[in-house]
C-alpha cells in the first residue's frame, strides 16, 4: 500500500508519516510547498503522478479566531481543499481519510456526541470543516471521516507547549473551565489512523484520548506533571471573550471504534505523561 499524507508540517501529519514508516508502509508527506490543495489542477497533477492507494488529509486552516476574519481563505482550505482531493481520489480509485473536528457540533448540553448526530457548527472554522466532510461524502464511497479534538504533538504549536512557555514567566494564569472535551496526543491518534487506513471499515468516527476535562483542568495537570508552580485560576468563557465562539461541550463518543474492531486510545493523562517525556528528549 502507498499512502499520501497532507499537512506533514503539522502535528498530526508528521506523526502519521512516521507511524506509517515505522510499520513499513510506503508513504509520502506533503505540504504547501508541494502543491496547493485549493488548486484542483495542481492537486490532480501531483496526486495522479504519485498515484497513492490512500490519502490521509490532515492539512487544514486551524486558526479558529483568524477564520472569523478570513472566511473566504478558510473555506478554500477547509472545504474546497478536501473537495479537490476527493475529486482526484475518485479519479484514481484511492480511498480517503478526512481529518475533521469537534467544532462541527454546536457544543450544547452534556451528552457525548455520536458520529451520526446532526452537525450544527457555530463558527466559521466549524462550518468550513463541515463543508469539507460533506464534499468527501458526496464524492466518495470509500472514505473515513475522523473527528478529533484538542490535539497536541511534537511537531508544531499547541496548548501544552503554550502553558509550559507561559509558566516560565507567569505565577498565575486564568484558563476557561466551562469548555469540556478530550485532549488528544497525535502519536496515539496516528497509531489508530495507521490501523484504520489499511481496512475497508469506512464511515465517520470520533477519535480522541479517553477521559474528559476542562481546559483549566488540563492546564493544571500540565503544570503538575511538568513540575511547574504556576497556579491555574478557572474562569468561565464569558470572562475570556474570543472572536470565534467555542463549543462548551466537546464530548465525543468513541463507541463506534470498538464496534468496528478498533482500539480506544489511552487516557489523556497517560498520553500527557508520555508527551512530556517526548518533549524532554527533544530539548
Amino acid at each position: 500500500m502507498k499512502v499520501l499524507v497532507t499537512g506533514v508540517k503539522g502535528q498530526l501529519g508528521f506523526d502519521v508519516c512516521r507511524t506509517l514508516s515505522d510499520r513499513g508502509i510506503e508513504n509520502r508527506g506533503v505540504d504547501i510547498e508541494d502543491f496547493d490543495i485549493t488548486d484542483l489542477d495542481a492537486v490532480r497533477a501531483y496526486i495522479t503522478h504519485y498515484h497513492p492507494d490512500a490519502i490521509v488529509h490532515c492539512s487544514a486552516f486551524t486558526a479558529v479566531d483568524k477564520a472569523e476574519d478570513m472566511p473566504e481563505l478558510c473555506q478554500r482550505v477547509n472545504a474546497d481543499g478536501p473537495r479537490n482531493i476527493a475529486t482526484v481520489a475518485r479519479e484514481i480509485g484511492a480511498k480517503m481519510m478526512q481529518i475533521s473536528t469537534d467544532y462541527v457540533f454546536p457544543g450544547t448540553g452534556e451528552e457525548f456526541y455520536k458520529p451520526d448526530d446532526t452537525p450544527a457548527p457555530i463558527s466559521v472554522y466549524g462550518k468550513t470543516k463541515r463543508l469539507g466532510e460533506e464534499a468527501v461524502m458526496e464524492l466518495l464511497d470509500r472514505y473515513f471521516i475522523v473527528r478529533i479534538s484538542w490535539v497536541f504533538g511534537i511537531n508544531g504549536g499547541n496548548f501544552v507547549k503554550t502553558m509550559l512557555r507561559l509558566a516560565e514567566t507567569k505565577t498565575d494564569l486564568n484558563v476557561v473551565c466551562d469548555q469540556i472535551g478530550s485532549p488528544t496526543y497525535t502519536r496515539d491518534l496516528a497509531l489508530l489512523i495507521a490501523d484504520m487506513i489499511v481496512t475497508d471499515r469506512y464511515g465517520i468516527y470520533h477519535a480522541t484520548n479517553e477521559g474528559i476535562c476542562s481546559w483549566a483542568e488540563f492546564a493544571s495537570e500540565i503544570m503538575r506533571l511538568g513540575g511547574k508552580s504556576t497556579l491555574i485560576h478557572p474562569i468561565p468563557s464569558s470572562e475570556y471573550p474570543t472572536k470565534a465562539v467555542r463549543p462548551l461541550n466537546s464530548r465525543m463518543s468513541k463507541d463506534k471504534l470498538v464496534e468496528n474492531g478498533f482500539s480506544r486510545l489511552p487516557h489523556w493523562q497517560d498520553a500527557l505523561v508520555r508527551y512530556l517525556a517526548e518533549l524532554n528528549t527533544n530539548v
